[in-house]
């Protein structure tokens, strides 16, 4: 196989089912090899029957390509050190990692748990955290001894992060943390040679085809709009050397769209040059809003 990816080592994690496997084939197709990383747990995080992994590596394998399983815990030290480690025994290189493992435990926030708040933010951020620093470790070393990567970090983040979505506190805040990490990291990193990037990607996964069960049903016939595949080809152009110069930055994908998200930035602003009163405040903040763009609406609000 040859591609834009020729040669490139790609990790992802998380890419047992849905998203990642998508990830996964697609980065093959063009031409790298993988690790292909799933721990195997159900959709709310709990130990699962099969082992996910082995099975894309063989369906990668069948087509041609190369990929090697791993089913490590990456939201810990030695589960995210053992996934770079995977990659450099076994191709002597890494170039790309694709963070993408998650589960969900929603609930509305009076109802959940502190143990479910926890497992959510552990998952999806500190798994995150984790492989992103091992690998960052790995290229500053190279870049040190004088051999500069070309290296990419391609996050996953959702809607839910950037708008807010109703029954899933704990997901939202994971999904905005994921954003603030990738604006740091693209930050640190640039002078090793390492971009990183989010994408908040919108498709039917086992997370979203129950809760939003309607949107997400493939249609009998014609394009299908959610399925995971249809983002896969922004996160491989991202995770390539093709999209040099890119960096920091916050993607959507859904269907055949693509949209750069833009963040948080100054609005209207008063100054008074002195200290307000809070009726002051109150009424300075009214005449603000009426001249401020309306946010976006919330996720089943």
């Amino acid at each position: 196989m040859s591609g834009i990816c020729d040669g490139r080592v790609v990790v992802v994690t998380g890419a047992g089912r849905g998203l990642g496997r998508a990830h996964a084939h697609a980065y093959a197709a063009e031409g790298a090899r993988l690790v292909v990383n799933d721990l195997g747990v159900g959709l709310d995080g709990a130990p699962g029957p099969d082992g996910p992994a082995g099975r894309v590596v063989e369906e990668i394998r069948a087509a041609g390509g190369e990929a090697i399983a791993h089913g490590g815990d990456i939201a810990t030290t030695e589960g995210a050190a053992s996934l770079v480690a995977t990659a450099l025994e076994t191709y002597g290189r890494l170039d790309t990692l694709v963070n993408n493992a998650g589960f969900l435990r929603d609930r509305m926030l009076v109802n959940l748990d502190e143990d479910d708040w926890d497992a959510v933010l552990r998952v999806h951020l500190k798994g995150h955290f984790l492989p992103l620093k091992h690998a960052a470790a790995h290229w500053r070393a190279e870049a040190k001894a004088g051999r500069m990567p070309v290296a990419r970090i391609v996050n996953t983040s959702s809607g839910a992060g950037l708008l807010g979505s109703v029954g899933q506190g704990n997901y939202s805040a994971a999904k905005a943390g994921i954003v603030g990490l990738t604006l740091v990291a693209a930050a640190e990193l640039r002078r090793y040679g390492v971009q990183v990037n989010a994408v908040a990607p919108a498709a039917r996964t086992r997370m979203t085809e129950r809760t939003f069960a309607e949107t997400m049903t493939a249609p009998a016939a014609g394009f299908d709009a959610m399925a995971p595949g249809n983002v896969s080809p922004l996160v491989v152009w991202l995770g390539s050397a093709a999209s040099a110069g890119v960096s920091g930055r916050v993607f959507e994908a859904e269907g055949g769209r693509i949209t750069v998200m833009e963040g948080w930035r100054p609005g209207p602003s008063a100054d008074k040059g002195a200290r307000w009163s809070p009726g002051e405040a109150g009424e300075a903040a009214l005449k603000l809003l009426a001249e401020a763009a309306q946010p976006g609406a919330v996720y089943g609000a």
